[in-house]
């Protein structure tokens, strides 16, 4: 099927205007030579001129691999060209792609003009997306690391084998012996399954990247008033009069979604960008204000101070609907008056006054926020501080306010959402026995069954996490919170050198008996692995494997943009080499492993790569359906999606609306409803909920996309009501002020009960809105105008929490000594996700480790690259943009030291790391600051790694890891660990 309007008639046989437009410039290309393209000219076919034609080097090497991906021309010879619509596998904006397909091989794309989120954008990244059509520095075969190389070996091997261990280690040392790292490439579907996989092998040990990126996001913001999301959309901040970026370099991460900030600002918006670092979106801004790398809390409670001071707060709405904000506001006035914000974070109080003030005056103001945020060890207090400052203007609940909180990875959102978390089965439904049986249902599995696959008391345990696998391994026994030490891993699309303390992650990698890398690039994974370690490290009985993954553009599912917008991806191509979908891989392993029937019951299975069997995805997505009644992934069926992505032109670019429209394929009536059906999409498909654009906005009715806080915390705390006060509700609720979430007894005391139907009844009989099933109390409490998850109050004072208020302290390495001493961190804490966690002794012994090592070290991204960047770095038309790693510098602190621009100079740290980069002296870093991106890997403190990876498989581009000399330091909430804030001495390298 087609997602793409079309005439009559098959693609091959009557394609539409625009793919014959295609065919005839790829037919003229290949009567000529052209020249090789130069920069210049690739950058001007890759952004507004990729409908000029391809290249000769681009068409001769997509002729060349025509093989690889089974591609067989059609019968006499003609082609079949089809165009089929995905979405860019790399941040979370959620651009659209048309990929043109010619006898099977991809030979071409266009950005999708219609899209409303990018409207025919495409950043470097996403106009070079078909370097995936042919895959030259993929991993192709299954691999073995044999004698320190990796060597071709069969599936059937690898399968074989890898079980096998599995089941040895299961056998010794209990199923938690064993980590599973998932992935935020992986669509909603994989997903998905991966976490039902882990959970039917008998752990809970599984984690992706969400949680060293936005895990203190997500804790922080669903503690404060119900779902840990971002609140509006990326079109929405359209409607701003003013926005602040803190901790976001959106330009560079996030570039597409600019262009909708930039349409604000034509229209008056006001761009504040508050970061250590000169960004490119701070050249955007009207106002920039550079803050000490991790003083965030201090400033935005100095812009706190004065939006109170001058009386600027929404008094009505902080009392109907947020709970302890006048502890907050004593606190603040008291604790954090313009000396001392300016002491902490080098603002003065003239600029907190006067960005405090544009937010008051051009509201609604929106927030945005990123890693700059996040990777602190206080990062879910610096989260709640800034929804607190929204919460104080008023600006949550309202179409051009809210936090904006950008994702990194195309289904980050979406693996949140549903996939392998620790501490939580799909939809955040936690570990409680009450939620195992939910999914038991939903599986079709007995309960007590999936109880014996775990060891007694570990069920409704957290897991570890994925920034804490190192100690896993290397933490002395007696201290972890389980039976075994780690002993395998599998790193199931996740790059290593995104995580910290990268000497250690060496010696745990070498220290493992089994490791197991599933990717359709080997990674840095693959390299740290096969490289030479210290002798007292090495396991002689290590088993390290290698297996080729698809890509998203070699299967169809489901992803979730930041928004939380669901669009659907349809199959571009077949999977290149001997690849296989990760949903295949996650079968056939449990097919070896002995728990296959019962992964895939409830499924319907259709054939796949060879032939063999996997599960539909559309049938994993009609069980997410079924199961995902918190978030409201129940309304968003397959059919809905795809008759949404036929017809993105009905969806107005600011609202997300759709205005009328037809699906032609379906007869689906599109009008009202919101672009992908952002979350919470309640109800069955049937109720058509048309999805939520903007949470807990009362000016709308819950069945028009609108809501309230949810009641999420209890009634009510010492005394005090947690619900909303009278008068505060969304429009046409029939309850009128704050009510619980809604259940079986709630029903039946409001005489809404017989409001169900018979059926109903018998399913809803013991549940809530939660557990139902039936999707009845959910259809009730909606048909009355009222929010299946009640109407309570933000919290302002999350008492739950290590800080219910937001407190400052100083990062665990600080050239602050006296900062330090006034704001310390926490108590080490003895057992935290199963580990012990150390902060004050670390902060203790390393008061004064600025003198040794006095420049503040930050990381962040690169336009060019994404993630880890192993799969971006293998892409030659963005690696030539990019060459080289770097750090940047101040010409102060570079003078003093003796550098000059362009040379090479040794990065130290505390951990006895040592790398070697480039210098770029520059005045975007003050004196106190350094920066990097971490998108590099391939070279170990000055060698070049590029005999470590399986041939043919390097990326282009090598450079250095930041990780390879990050510290120690994890979020006293989420074990998010603290990137943004280390320390490190720059030296010129001597040749």
């Amino acid at each position: 099927m087609l997602l793409t309007r079309k005439n009559s008639g098959s693609a091959g046989s009557n394609p539409s205007g625009m793919v014959n437009s295609l065919v005839r410039g790829l037919e003229a290309q290949s009567r000529r030579a052209i020249p090789t393209m130069d920069r210049r000219l690739f950058l001007r076919r890759s952004g507004l001129g990729l409908g000029a034609g391809l290249a000769a080097s681009q068409l001769s090497l997509v002729q060349k691999k025509a093989h690889a991906a089974d591609a067989a021309p059609a019968a006499g010879g003609a082609k079949k060209v089809e165009v089929k619509r995905t979405i860019c596998g790399h941040c979370s904006v959620g651009c659209a792609v048309d990929a043109v397909v010619e006898n099977g091989v991809w030979v071409r794309q266009e950005p999708v003009f219609d899209s409303p989120i990018n409207l025919g954008a495409h950043c470097a990244k996403g106009a070079a997306l078909r370097e995936h059509g042919h895959g030259e520095h993929r991993l192709r075969t299954p691999m073995k690391l044999v004698g320190g190389k990796y060597q071709k070996i069969s599936w059937d091997q690898a399968l074989n084998e890898i079980s096998a261990k599995m089941l040895e280690l299961k056998k010794q040392s209990g199923p938690d012996s064993v980590f599973v790292v998932g992935s935020s490439k992986h669509n909603n579907e994989q997903a998905y399954l991966l976490r039902k996989w882990v959970s039917l092998w008998g752990s809970n040990n599984c984690d992706h990247q969400a949680r060293i990126c936005h895990s203190t996001t997500v804790a922080g913001v669903a503690n404060t008033w119900g779902y840990g999301a971002m609140t509006n959309s990326y079109n929405d901040m359209r409607n701003a009069r003013a926005a602040m970026y803190i901790g976001s370099n959106a330009a560079e991460a996030h570039p597409v979604s600019m262009l909708h900030m930039l349409h604000a600002k034509e229209t008056g918006c006001k761009m504040i960008v508050v970061d250590p670092r000169f960004t490119r979106t701070a050249a955007k801004a009207d106002d920039y204000v550079r803050i000490r790398s991790g003083s965030d809390i201090p400033f935005v409670f100095g812009l706190v101070y004065h939006i109170f001071k001058n009386g600027w707060e929404d008094k009505k709405y902080i009392h109907d609907r947020v709970y302890g904000m006048d502890k907050v506001r004593d606190e603040i006035m008291t604790k954090w008056t313009p000396d001392k914000v300016e002491e902490a974070c080098g603002v003065d109080e003239a600029t907190c006054y006067k960005v405090a003030k544009t937010l008051a005056d051009n509201r609604p103001s929106t927030i945005v926020w990123c890693m700059g945020q996040t990777q602190h060890t206080t990062g879910n207090a610096v989260v709640r501080a800034s929804c607190i400052l929204q919460l104080a203007l008023g600006n949550v609940g309202v179409s051009g306010g809210g936090t904006n909180i950008f994702r990194g990875h195309d289904n980050v959102q979406g693996a949140t959402d549903v996939g392998p978390n620790p501490d939580s089965l799909p939809g955040y439904y936690g570990l409680s026995e009450g939620a195992w049986k939910h999914f038991a249902k939903i599986w079709d599995l007995d309960f007590e069954w999936i109880k014996k696959q775990y060891a007694p008391g570990m069920m409704t345990k957290p897991g570890m996490t994925v920034s804490r696998w190192i100690d896993g391994v290397l933490e002395k026994n007696e201290l972890i919170d389980q039976d075994s030490n780690l002993r395998g891993m599998f790193f199931w699309g996740h790059a290593p050198n995104s995580q910290t303390r990268g000497l250690e992650m060496k010696k745990a990698m070498d220290k493992l008996d089994l490791l197991v890398v599933v990717d359709p690039f080997p990674s840095a994974t693959a390299a740290m692995a096969a490289m030479p370690g210290k002798d007292e490290d090495k396991n002689p009985n290590r088993a390290v494997y290698l297996l080729p993954a698809c890509t998203q553009f070699e299967t169809s599912g489901s992803c979730t943009a930041s928004n939380r917008s669901i669009q659907w991806r349809e199959k571009v191509i077949e999977p290149l080499w001997e690849s296989r979908t990760d949903h295949m891989i996650m079968v056939q392993l449990a097919q070896k492993l002995g728990f296959d029937k019962e992964l895939v019951k409830t499924y319907k299975m259709v054939p796949g790569k060879g032939g063999m069997m996997e599960p539909e995805t559309e049938s994993i997505l009609r069980e997410i359906n079924k199961a995902l009644w918190t978030i409201g992934y129940t309304g968003q069926s397959p059919e809905r999606l795809k008759a949404h992505m036929r017809n993105m032109n009905v969806f107005d670019v600011k609202t997300l609306k759709a205005k009328g429209g037809i699906d032609k394929e379906t007869g689906y009536k599109l009008d009202g409803d919101f672009f992908g059906l952002p979350w919470p999409c309640y109800g069955t498909p049937e109720l058509k909920h048309p999805g939520s654009p903007n949470l807990y906005d009362t000016s709308k009715h819950v069945m028009e996309g609108g809501g309230n806080f949810r009641a999420n915390f209890g009634v009510e705390r010492e005394g005090v009501s947690l619900l909303a006060e009278d008068g505060s509700h969304s429009k046409g609720a029939e309850i009128t002020t704050g009510y619980p979430e809604f259940d079986h007894l709630l029903l039946k005391k409001l005489g809404w009960w017989n409001d169900l139907t018979e059926a109903e009844q018998k399913l809803a009989e013991g549940k809530n809105w939660k557990t139902d099933l039936s999707g009845g109390i959910q259809r009730v409490a909606m048909a009355h105008g009222c929010h299946p998850f009640g109407n309570a109050k933000a919290r302002a004072v999350v008492w739950n929490f290590p800080d219910p208020i937001p407190q400052h302290r100083e990062p665990l390495y600080s050239t602050r000594p006296d900062l330090v001493a006034k704001y310390p961190t926490h108590e080490d804490k003895k057992a935290f996700w199963r580990l012990p966690t150390l902060y004050k002794s670390v902060q203790e012994k390393n008061a004064d480790i600025g003198k040794t090592f006095p420049l503040i070290m930050s990381s962040g991204r690169l336009v060019e690259y994404e993630g880890g960047g192993e799969e971006t770095r293998a892409n030659p038309w963005l690696a030539e943009l990019q060459q080289h790693m770097f750090v940047e510098i101040n010409p102060a602190a570079a003078n003093d030291r003796g550098i000059r621009n362009g040379e090479d100079v040794w990065v130290t740290t505390p951990t006895g790391a040592k790398i070697t980069v480039k210098a770029m002296v520059t005045e975007r870093v003050d004196r106190s600051t350094v920066w990097m991106p971490f998108h590099f890997s391939g070279r170990w403190q000055g060698a070049d790694m590029l005999a470590y990876y399986p041939e043919g498989a390097a990326p282009l581009v090598r450079g250095e890891a930041v990780n390879t000399a990050t510290t120690y330091g994890y979020d006293s909430v989420t074990m998010m660990q603290e990137t943004k804030t280390t320390v490190c001495q720059v030296e010129r390298a001597r040749a």
